[in-house]
């Protein structure tokens, strides 16, 4: 069976929270680990089923905080899709150091050829799906998408706390709103 999503039709072209770069990212982050856990890590392993879990968190909050009506629930799922990468994150360079396997420098020429892939705007899961060849390049591969994504969502966190401060909550503006319905009936 073919994985890639070529078959999707207008994959690319939908709105709304599909069409974040850091969604896109912690969709193809989600897909690339189920494959991992299913090629290197052992099926009866808690570790497997945990990494699935959180690649799998990371992708559903951005989705259902993008879904939210209020900047507050955003804030706290996208907050949670946060937290969830990082364990993963942490699960990867945990396998990396435990396996004896190595921990490549930013700079290095792999790394920079898989940070490059982040600026492709039509980027999909085969451009990553190559490093899949060894458990360490496999690793380093997610290590290094993990922290793309992770600054990304903490830039958008920042607008959306600005946002917050700024604009009030949802439930405080539909109070407001409440406020000035009830004043104008007293009139």
């Amino acid at each position: 069976m073919d994985n890639s999503y070529n078959h999707y039709k207008n994959y690319n072209d939908y709105k709304g929270y599909k069409s974040l770069p850091f969604f896109g990212q912690a969709e193809i982050i989600h897909d690339f680990t189920v494959e991992f856990t299913q090629k290197y890590i052992d099926y009866k392993s808690r570790t497997r089923d945990q990494m699935d879990q959180a690649g799998r968190s990371g992708k559903q909050n951005i989705a259902e905080g993008y879904l939210q009506r209020s900047v507050e629930g955003k804030l706290k799922l996208l907050g949670v899709a946060r937290g969830s990468l990082e364990e993963l994150l942490n699960d990867y360079l945990d396998y990396l150091r435990q396996h004896l396997l190595a921990i490549w420098d930013k700079n290095d020429p792999r790394s920079l050829a898989i940070r490059k892939i982040a600026y492709n705007r039509y980027k999909n899961y085969n451009d990553y799906k190559i490093y899949l060849r060894t458990p360490e390049e496999a690793a380093n591969t997610m290590v290094i998408l993990i922290n793309q994504t992770n600054q990304l969502l903490d830039q958008k966190l920042r607008w959306l706390e600005e946002q917050f401060v700024k604009e009030g909550g949802f439930r405080e503006n539909l109070l407001k709103k409440r406020l000035e319905y009830r004043k104008k009936q007293q009139l």
